[in-house]
């Protein structure tokens, strides 16, 4: 562990160190429930502030600035990395991202191209100079990407999906055009990450956001030997946290694909999936989102919950079981972070 890594809790805890209290950060806690990225969103599009490397700075700050976070997380999206791969999708209001032509054949996976991210995502890894620049000293930058199955689905699915019945339709009556989108899509992965640990990023984090629509069979053959191969491919330089949605069933196998920490959503009790993990990896979680539109009272028996379900072990940080929710009571976030910090540091 570095001496870097000593000065941050956050980073303490993706190392199982002892911390003096446990740390907190929150999935988009850069979003809409901020008053001052609302009025942002007003003058620019979604995109537009991925793309600006000022403005994508100065909207992962802004929750810095209002709360006693332990980690920032760039702002950006999953998607960014697939444009420079030569796929065309927008953000469509009230419907989120719409991919114009789906990939559904093996040519269309043979059009795809590795990005080269000093280029391709320049915007990206000047927004994350800017804001190591900022944070100097105070709390450290999380970078992120998405997993390859849920970069796979968006692509094939052509967006937002339910029952995800052309991705699995590809993996079962297609293996080798399968195979070759997702070996695609790791070696990109590889390479977006190790560009954002450069510029400065002090903790990455994968996101498996629609895996948990998969049985822990298929996971094993269709999914784990690439999310595994992206994990690897980014080493140890930095910690990495590897989250998954509706994975409950699929913690072994998340922890065979390997990353320092395991992020679980709310829907498994944490004890017991830390448990079910062993105590030789660290954990993120879970908190659901919703909690935080209850009473004062409610949020803060059901944050002690979980940190008594955790017995104080080094290793653990605490977050939200999936990101806040638009409309979302700011004042019931500060609170929820305050006494994240006063109950786990007695």
């Amino acid at each position: 562990m570095s001496e870097i890594e000593k000065q941050y809790p956050f980073l303490m805890a993706c190392r199982r160190q002892p911390t003096e209290y446990t740390p907190i950060w929150l999935m988009r806690q850069a979003g809409r429930y901020l008053k001052e990225y609302r009025a942002l969103r007003e003058k620019y599009s979604f995109l537009e502030m991925c793309k600006n490397p000022e403005l994508a700075a100065q909207v992962t700050l802004q929750p810095i600035h209002r709360f006693k976070l332990d980690a920032a997380i760039i702002f950006s999206d999953i998607l960014i990395p697939l444009e420079p791969m030569g796929v065309d999708f927008e953000f469509a209001k009230g419907e989120g991202p719409v991919f114009h032509h789906p990939l559904r054949e093996r040519k269309d996976v043979e059009k795809l191209r590795i990005i080269n991210p000093e280029e391709d995502v320049s915007f990206l890894l000047k927004a994350i100079r800017i804001v190591r620049k900022e944070l100097e000293g105070k709390i450290p930058l999380i970078g992120f990407c998405g997993a390859p199955f849920t970069l796979a689905s968006y692509l094939i699915e052509g967006g937002h999906s339910r029952d995800y019945i052309l991705t699995k339709g590809m993996m079962y009556r297609d293996r080798p055009t399968w195979d070759a989108l997702m070996e695609k899509i790791s070696d990109v992965l590889i390479r977006y990450l190790q560009a954002q640990i450069n510029a400065g990023a002090q903790a990455v984090q994968v996101f498996d956001s629609w895996v948990g629509c998969l049985s822990p069979r298929d996971y094993k053959a269709y999914v784990l030997p690439y999310s595994k191969k992206v994990i690897k491919g980014v080493g140890k330089q930095v910690p990495l946290i590897h989250f998954a949605t509706s994975s409950s069933t699929l913690l072994e196998l998340m922890k065979q694909a390997g990353g320092d920490v395991i992020g679980v959503d709310w829907r498994v009790d944490i004890g017991e999936a830390w448990e079910r993990l062993g105590h030789n990896i660290a954990i993120q979680g879970n908190l659901d989102p919703v909690i935080l539109f209850g009473s004062a009272d409610l949020i803060g028996k059901e944050a002690k919950t979980i940190l008594h379900l955790v017995k104080g072990r080094p290793g653990h940080i605490f977050n939200l079981g999936h990101g806040i929710l638009p409309n979302t009571p700011v004042d019931h976030v500060a609170a929820l972070i305050n006494m994240v910090h006063e109950y786990s540091s007695r």
